[in-house]
């Protein structure tokens, strides 16, 4: 009956409404976190820079005006979803570790760096699949196929195995390089 109204075609939703507000929210958020343009007192102006920028994005998507397969709206609605379920699963393998009693220093370990350095490279993927970025090289047709993709994985997956259980413990006098790259974007106290 009046399916046709809950689509989101019909609103305009997945179009124009929810790629304004994200892009909106992250430029604001930004701005605000980093205060390029100035102080706490420069909220009016970083409201309207992000407006500015998310109706950039939005206007030329809605008159057409993005070549085809460049179209930033096209890409971060095909990308997010894909994203989300990296974050729903990050949140999962840590509500395991969690559930098994395992304590990991999350804060500067070299868990969490691993962690955040594949779900970096999988958020790159992503978006570059989305963007289709990995059809541009024609002689790596190969790495499509979901059996190559299960071989790679599998032997990626027996040499990080083997390289844990081979390696020499060995005495560290610094501090990771994760640790201080998440140093380096933290405010100091």
């Amino acid at each position: 009956m009046a399916s046709w109204i809950f689509r989101g075609d019909w609103f305009g939703l997945t179009d124009a409404l929810l790629p304004f507000l994200l892009i909106f929210t992250v430029i604001f958020a930004v701005l605000q976190k980093t205060k390029v343009i100035g102080g706490t007192d420069k909220k009016n102006l970083n409201v309207v820079l992000a407006l500015v920028i998310a109706l950039m994005v939005v206007i030329p998507h809605l008159t057409g005006q993005y070549p085809p397969d460049k179209d930033v709206v096209e890409i971060i609605n095909a990308a997010i979803p894909s994203v989300s379920l990296v974050i729903i699963a990050i949140v999962m393998l840590i509500l395991l570790i969690g559930i098994w009693g395992v304590e990991v220093n999350w804060v500067g370990g070299t868990v969490t760096g691993w962690i955040a350095l594949l779900s970096f490279l999988a958020v790159v993927y992503i978006f570059g699949s989305a963007a289709r970025l990995w059809e541009v090289v024609p002689w790596l047709w190969w790495l499509s196929d979901p059996n190559t993709q299960a071989t790679i994985l599998v032997i990626l997956v027996f040499a990080i195995l083997i390289w844990l259980i081979t390696k020499e413990p060995k005495q560290t006098t610094g501090e990771s390089i994760f640790k201080k790259l998440g140093d380096m974007f933290m405010k100091p106290k």
